[in-house]
């Protein structure tokens, strides 16, 4: 869940409202709250939220925020806060936030695992998982490194079936034990809005009529692989819609017919793609760092949703720097589809760097 008003000014949150709908939620069945990595208020707020018997009805999940981690001393220095914050002894499940090809090595160096070890010998968190946002490659190495994993978090709609890291990443952590928690079932939003005419033409084929959030959860759900899904809900009618269509959706729900709908509707999207990128990594290492295939494709999900400001906000979060580049030119000739590389990022520059 997102609190309502979780990215606007802490002080304008409705913190009464907040814990109503906290409660309503456990109350009819929500058993998993997702913290991310929390911020002080709002992690406080949830500490209320949970008395009264409520903590019982409940796992728990915080994250630590890998890209701040600098020193072995940082582990214990953010589990102890959100411990704090939270009023409690115990995280249920503890993740490794946003690992990916740059900071997984990082968190190894720094003897991470260990660490996590001795905090579930100690008490202070019940298990160990992470997040993940990188190609299934990656996702196979840090699946592989590591027999004690309970949780395994990434990106996953049905925009994703192929990519970071899709259906193959999925299987891969399910069948090595791992319960799948599948975040951003509707991209933040992006595939509940009002889509591009060609995409809208085929949903106007589809058969039930339904909302766009509910196809999106539904395809989700109707993966026999995937333990919970993480949906941001940021008012009451939200959860009630989302806890009535859980009820109803289940694994493999979906008929053939509706699949194909689904696909059609993908392939509609990929369509107003403006960059050929395929994120085949031939053009990287950039000895540079600057990573090419996510910037095309933070640009081509900025053009397919209409939506630049989220692409804008990505870029920055995630610490790109496209001014980095040199124009040495060898990523133009490592790239087997003759894209325009240095183009593209003189035009990506000019429209992601803006705050």
């Amino acid at each position: 869940m997102r609190l309502p008003l979780a990215d606007e000014d802490p002080k304008d949150i409705n913190e009464a409202g907040s814990i109503k709908i906290i409660r309503f939620a456990i109350d009819h069945g929500v058993n998993y709250l997702n913290l991310g990595y929390p911020h002080e208020r709002l992690t406080r707020l949830i500490s209320r939220a949970i008395q009264d018997g409520y903590r019982q009805k409940i796992k728990i999940t915080a994250s630590l925020p890998s890209l701040f981690i600098h020193s072995s001393r940082d582990f214990d220095r953010y589990l102890n806060e959100q411990l704090g914050w939270l009023g409690t002894d115990t995280i249920d499940f503890y993740l490794f936030g946003g690992l990916n090809r740059e900071t997984w090595p990082k968190l190894k160096e720094l003897d991470a695992l260990d660490w996590a070890e001795a905090a579930v010998s100690s008490g202070r968190i019940g298990h160990v998982g992470f997040s993940f946002h990188d190609h299934f490659h990656i996702l196979r190495e840090i699946l592989d490194s590591y027999d004690n994993w309970a949780v395994g978090q990434f990106q996953y709609s049905y925009m994703d079936a192929d990519r970071m890291p899709g259906v193959s990443g999925l299987r891969r952590a399910a069948e090595k034990g791992l319960a799948v928690v599948a975040a951003e079932p509707l991209l933040g939003g992006r595939l509940t809005k009002a889509p591009s005419e060609s995409v809208a033409k085929v949903w106007a084929t589809a058969s039930p009529k339904r909302s766009l959030a509910e196809w999106g959860l539904r395809w989700v759900w109707s993966h026999p692989q995937i333990a919970t899904v993480v949906c941001n809900m940021n008012t009451m009618e939200q959860v009630v819609e989302n806890m009535a269509l859980a009820d109803t959706a289940g694994p493999d729900s979906l008929t053939i017919l509706e699949e194909v709908l689904i696909s059609q509707v993908r392939d509609a999207y990929r369509k107003m793609k403006p960059i050929p990128c395929t994120t085949c990594y031939g053009c990287m290492p950039c000895p540079q760092g600057i990573d090419v295939p996510r910037l095309f494709e933070l640009y081509n999900d900025a053009i397919m949703y209409d939506d630049i400001e989220t692409a804008r906000s990505i870029y920055h979060k995630e610490k790109h720097r496209i001014d980095n580049c040199n124009e040495c030119g060898i990523c133009v000739n490592a790239c087997g589809r003759g894209i325009a590389i240095l183009d593209w990022l003189k035009k990506l520059w000019e429209i992601l760097n803006k705050r």
